[in-house]
């Protein structure tokens, strides 16, 4: 397969109250991307409430995204509580097209080093399906530390890494770190949109974002810069985002995506409860921050 490179773009997965997958809102989603030419696109990320759909809903986002995405490589979560679950869901993308899977330590019961471990390897080796470690402890509270991903990078079918984001000085002590304990060619992402312009200037490969699901051209301008050494212009187009990262930081950033998607009539969904939508204030205040940044009908230069 190609690794993860540039700007993976994480959509909704807009669904009815009960849990069925909004095929034209998911298709409408994924187009938008494809053509504005994202290198990959993330379906069933944490942005695509992958822990709150039956499997069979998964599997129809899968079906659903695959096809809208065309040649565009699709990374697809895959992540379960149980390991034997997560292979399936494995073997599922593998079988509909993903060029990848994106799996995290979700658990309910506090999971040991060896644990996941054990649980991410036995994915990789049934499955057959590329897998990308997704660190994210403000979800799963578990950390991937330096010593467990540079066991799980030892592992055939293990090939790239989202790590959360950092600020720039950490960030970049924690770029050159986990370049000096992993395999040349294993693929080093962040997420966290706030801190990724500085991830791409500072090497990273990857940008796992949210809101290049719903505006993925200024966030390919901003990847396109950071690559081509132009941190000036990136750093400037990032700082056009500042009002929208202050918004995901103080209301989080997936409410913050269901009303974007619904203000571009893009398609119209509501969190999966217990998660409740934006109160009125807030959601005013994103679209109102929307029409600042994006004043000709929301849609970049």
């Amino acid at each position: 397969m190609t690794l993860p490179d540039g700007l993976c773009a994480f959509p909704l997965t807009p669904c009815s109250p009960d849990g069925q997958v909004d095929e034209t809102g998911l298709h409408r989603l994924v187009t938008r991307l494809v053509e504005a030419r994202v290198d990959s696109i993330g379906l069933l990320g944490s942005t695509g409430i992958y822990m709150y759909l039956s499997p069979q809903a998964r599997r129809r986002a899968l079906e659903v995204g695959l096809a809208a995405a065309g040649t565009v490589p699709v990374v697809a979560g895959v992540g379960a509580l149980r390991t034997d679950e997560a292979v399936r869901h494995a073997q599922d993308a593998k079988a509909i097209g993903a060029a990848a899977g994106l799996l995290s330590a979700v658990s309910y019961t506090a999971l040991s080093e060896d644990e996941v471990f054990e649980h991410v390897s036995t994915v990789a080796r049934e499955s057959r399906l590329p897998i990308v470690l997704y660190d994210n402890p403000g979800a799963t509270h578990f950390h991937f530390t330096p010593a467990l991903v540079h066991r799980l990078a030892q592992v055939p079918g293990i090939v790239a890494i989202k790590n959360p984001g950092f600020e720039r000085a950490a960030l970049e002590q924690h770029l050159a770190e986990q370049r000096g304990y992993i395999p040349e060619g294993f693929s080093i992402g962040y997420s966290g949109d706030w801190f990724c312009t500085e991830a791409m200037i500072a090497g990273a490969d990857v940008w796992y974002s949210v809101l290049a699901g719903v505006f993925p051209d200024i966030c390919r301008r901003i990847v396109t810069a950071a690559r081509a050494g132009d941190a000036v212009e990136a750093r400037r187009l990032d700082a056009e985002l500042a009002p929208l990262w202050a918004l995901f930081r103080r209301s989080g950033s997936l409410r913050a995506i269901y009303v974007m998607a619904e203000a571009l009539d893009i398609c119209r969904a509501e969190p999966p409860r217990p998660l409740l939508p934006l109160p009125d204030a807030q959601r005013q205040a994103v679209i109102e921050t929307m029409q600042n940044i994006f004043p000709s009908g929301y849609l970049p230069d």
